[in-house]
């Protein structure tokens, strides 16, 4: 049985620290803590998407490789939500030091250079104490993963840790519903590869729920964090976002099960967003015990996701134009920046140093232009033949 922390928290750094002690404190009670105990070789062997995750074989151990991943998404302040808090990073990292291990932050951003990014979001001065190197995924390895994506190129600095510590941020996503713990991992793949995941996999959601699935059940974090302390509602994961206080936090060494807890939390089904519901298509998942004060979002706005084109051969390019949401441009706040047309994997959008032109029968609706606009200035845009069904149906 996993187990999941929920904690009422604040950005108030003391009581931030003791928050986070105390619940990663908790996380550790009955693991094995000792590398004499620990079967590494097993712990490296990819788990088949049939069957859930075995339990973390280990929390922390002295000496032990440990890697913080935060969501890093782009370059943003920390009041814009869009990142894991700095504050927060360095709670944990502190935390990993006082158990005798080597913490090290990474993270692939979605956009931008890393040392902008990590200096805009403010984990830079966060760190700038602490003897914990702070360096972004550079080297893929491929490794076999035993399911239809056959060999991942993953991180290579995720795959060597003995332990990973994963850091979320709570965020909706106009894709997948949320951006949660099991689909931060998908920083794991380094660079290009994931405008490429994209376009490989078009708009089926659930295939991609599958591949950051497999990927999370290949890292197989120890421990999962989530700040929910600023949260990100309406269309996130980027600038199009809006910041909403929650202040919490919850914990959990299981990602399915923090994901499922902060989907009851925001009072939505939990099998409603694809990479739960693609977990558990191989049978019943373990269940985890919820300790703390449950708290309860009856009103937290999500995005608007772009369906699936469905229908007959000859109707798809109708229905693709007519019923299903697209990325649109603000005109009135672009500042042809060209970074939507650098990241969008289908190749969609082009720049004619006037306006932004978008190729739908080109566009696979990954929202990656909506996700890394640092300008507010893409919106999911509903037909409005689609918005005059949603009224009869």
């Amino acid at each position: 049985m996993f187990k999941v922390i929920v904690k009422e928290s604040s950005y108030e750094y003391e009581r931030l620290k003791a928050d986070v002690y105390e619940m990663l404190s908790r996380l550790e009670e009955g693991k094995l803590t000792t590398v004499d105990q620990l079967n590494m070789e097993e712990r490296q062997i990819p788990v088949d998407r049939q069957t859930h995750s075995p339990e973390p074989c280990a929390t922390f151990f002295e000496g032990a490789k440990v890697l913080i991943k935060p969501n890093l998404l782009t370059y943003a302040p920390p009041e814009k939500a869009i990142t894991t808090h700095p504050l927060l990073v360095r709670a944990v990292a502190e935390y990993v030091l006082s158990r005798g291990c080597h913490p090290y932050v990474s993270d692939s951003p979605g956009m931008g250079k890393f040392g902008k990014v990590v200096k805009d979001c403010g984990l830079l001065d966060a760190l700038s104490d602490l003897d914990v190197p702070c360096r972004e995924f550079k080297d893929s390895r491929r490794v076999n993963v035993q399911s239809k994506f056959n060999d991942l190129e993953l991180a290579g600095e995720a795959l060597d840790a003995d332990v990973v510590i994963n850091l979320p941020k709570l965020k909706t996503h106009t894709q997948m519903g949320l951006t949660l713990a099991v689909k931060n991992l998908f920083g794991t793949v380094v660079g290009v590869r994931k405008p490429d995941w994209h376009f490989k996999i078009g708009e089926n959601r659930e295939l991609f729920a599958e591949l950051l699935v497999t990927i999370c059940r290949t890292i197989r974090p120890a421990v999962n964090v989530i700040d929910g302390i600023l949260a990100l509602e309406g269309d996130g994961p980027g600038s199009g976002g809006t910041p909403r206080h929650l202040g919490v936090l919850i914990a959990s060494d299981d990602a399915l099960s923090l994901d499922m807890a902060v989907c009851e939390m925001l009072d939505v089904d939990p099998m409603s967003i694809m990479t739960n519901k693609v977990y558990g298509m191989g049978g019943p998942v373990k269940g985890y015990t919820l300790e703390g004060e449950e708290k309860k979002v009856t009103d937290f706005l999500f995005p608007a996701t772009s369906d699936i084109v469905f229908g007959p051969a000859f109707a798809k390019k109708f229905l693709r134009h007519n019923l299903t949401a697209r990325p649109s441009n603000k005109k009135d706040i672009c500042k042809l920046c060209n970074e939507c047309v650098k990241i969008c994997p289908a190749g969609a959008i082009t720049n004619d140093t006037k306006k932004l032109s978008f190729d739908y029968d080109k566009c696979i609706r990954c929202y990656c232009c909506l996700e890394i606009c640092p300008h507010s200035a893409i919106e999911v845009h509903q037909p409005l033949l689609r918005r005059a069904l949603k009224k009869f149906l």
